[in-house]
């Protein structure tokens, strides 16, 4: 029987940890980082006769694999290879002529966003023949694959067992991480569907004791805690109604409550981070029973501010279209609710994470790809959904800066800058059915008046491939000064045999005679 080898969280069990010889396991995270840290933990968890090798893409994470020391196996042999698809698919047969492969363990980190323009053929095809060489010299390989985009990844390797002995993914969640597994072939079985809150710590990957208590029964279910004005002026409805005319005494009131249905009011802005946070506090303090809903009375709740809110433990947000009646049937549908989203303890960080671009209007261009390519990076946001970036060309006449006079973004993180003749533009947060809406709130006239044409991103990849086109310019090519005038002109002079006289204004009269009476 071949060896055995062990995934560095401890303690998972060993359906969901162990890698017997044969086979390739494939674990998606969301960061570089997550991905080092878990490859260093695995490495320390084998035992000390151990063959293991360790392939990375990147010679900078040569430096960052290290063991600690009576930890792991005796000696791990390290390669690098290039980070493309072309040096992936001569994995094996390179591997081969510096390793006998039979019952090693190889840990492949892989570059960021390798699979990115690589279709789906080629990736089954490199899974095939990689699964066939690690079945015929008994190996096994653990790859680790870093990148944002990890729930895209995850849904590309969905279909191909048994291709893969195991697909798992690794989800930061701000204080803590999510290890997912899809499924996992070990020696004790085949495991699937499995979630396991997870958090890396000095002496590696652990897993988070389970803090839900078993099901009990409350004596405040049937209770409903509310704004006044949330009920639109009517009175309350049964005895199980408790109003209150501020936030503030609705807030004191829910944190003696186990159960009870909390609704707030929402009227302006400037009311959201403090509901916020009594939301966060409440679902902290209170537990996943109690439900909190929130109701927009007037139009002032954007897509940042409700993902604020649901983050922070909310059940549910009410937009200020749905009528009275139908707000308390959604209300009454969450009374058996319990709420099992995680929260993450530090607010603060919450509300960075949905509201990550502090500017607003001009930027350099440095400045403007930096905060993009940042927002991007922040595995908090949802795929997919960090904005828009528009690149707006003039029509025929009007230069770019004389354009650029007129686009006047007024929200936060909202950002734009000029290169190229053109007019780049990011609306974070922004979807792409709501860009034209968005565009003519912007400019002061129609857009066709002053924008010729226009270029839309609005996916994560695609805005980021055009950060590396837009990083690739330099700063001399990209804003060109409006040509000088000419220089001032002296008053005209009349010269005529050498001599000049300069031309006196004369007054002339336009009505002669006088005027006639009517």
């Amino acid at each position: 029987m071949g060896p055995v080898f062990s995934l560095g969280i401890r303690p998972l069990w060993a359906e969901l940890s162990h890698m017997p010889a044969g086979g390739i396991w494939w674990i998606n995270t969301d960061r570089k980082q997550d991905a080092l840290s878990l490859l260093n933990a695995t490495l320390a968890e084998q035992a000390p006769d151990a063959r293991c090798a360790a392939v990375v893409m990147d010679k900078t994470d040569l430096e960052q694999i290290t063991l600690a020391a009576n930890s792991g196996p005796g000696k791990v042999s390290l390669f690098t290879m290039p980070g493309q698809i072309k040096a992936l698919q001569a994995f094996s047969s390179d591997l081969i002529r510096n390793i006998n492969p039979e019952h090693f363990f190889i840990i492949l980190l892989l570059s960021e966003k390798i699979f990115e323009n690589v279709n789906n053929s080629e990736l089954v095809s490199w899974l095939t023949i990689t699964s066939r060489w690690t079945n015929a010299h008994h190996a096994s390989l653990l790859v680790l694959n870093p990148g944002n985009s990890l729930g895209k990844q995850t849904a590309r390797l969905m279909g191909e067992y048994p291709r893969l002995s195991g697909l798992a993914d690794l989800h930061y969640q701000s204080d803590q991480h999510r290890y997912s597994v899809q499924w996992w072939c070990s020696d004790k079985g085949i495991a699937g569907r499995s979630q396991v809150p997870v958090t890396h710590t000095e002496n590696g990957w652990e897993v988070l004791t389970s803090t839900d208590t078993p099901p009990q029964s409350y004596t405040d279910d049937q209770r409903i805690l509310c704004q006044t004005d949330v009920l639109e002026g009517a009175p309350a409805f049964s005895e199980h109604w408790v109003l209150f005319s501020t936030s503030n005494a609705l807030f004191e009131a829910a944190r003696s409550a186990s159960a009870a249905t909390v609704i707030f009011s929402l009227s302006q802005v400037g009311q959201v981070e403090r509901v916020a946070r009594a939301v966060h506090s409440l679902r902290l303090q209170r537990g996943s029973a109690l439900k909190l809903v929130i109701r927009e009375k007037n139009p002032c709740l954007r897509a940042t501010d409700e993902r604020l809110l649901l983050g922070c433990g909310a059940n549910m947000v009410i937009p200020w279209t749905i009528t009275l009646s139908r707000s308390l049937a959604m209300i009454d549908a969450i009374k058996s609710q319990v709420f099992h989203q995680h929260v993450p303890r530090d607010f603060d960080q919450l509300i960075n994470s949905v509201r990550p671009l502090s500017l607003k209007g001009l930027q350099p261009w440095e400045t403007f790809c930096r905060a993009i390519n940042d927002l991007l990076n922040n595995p908090l946001i949802a795929f997919d959904s960090k904005g828009v970036l528009v690149a707006m060309r003039p029509v025929a006449g009007l230069r770019a800066e004389q354009a650029l006079t007129l686009c006047r973004p007024n929200r936060t993180g909202d950002i734009m800058t000029i290169g190229h003749g053109q007019i780049f533009l990011f609306l974070s947060f922004c979807l792409i059915n709501d860009l034209d809406k968005a565009l003519s709130r912007i400019f002061p006239f129609p857009v066709a008046d002053i924008i010729a044409n226009r270029t839309v991103w609005y996916e994560d990849k695609n805005i980021a491939a055009q950060l590396v086109e837009m990083g690739k310019s330099s700063l001399g090519q990209l804003n060109q000064p409006l040509p000088q005038t000419s220089g001032s002109q002296d008053a005209m002079n009349i010269h005529y045999n050498e001599q000049g006289w300069r031309r006196e204004p004369q007054p002339v009269t336009l009505l002669t005679g006088n005027p006639q009476d009517p």
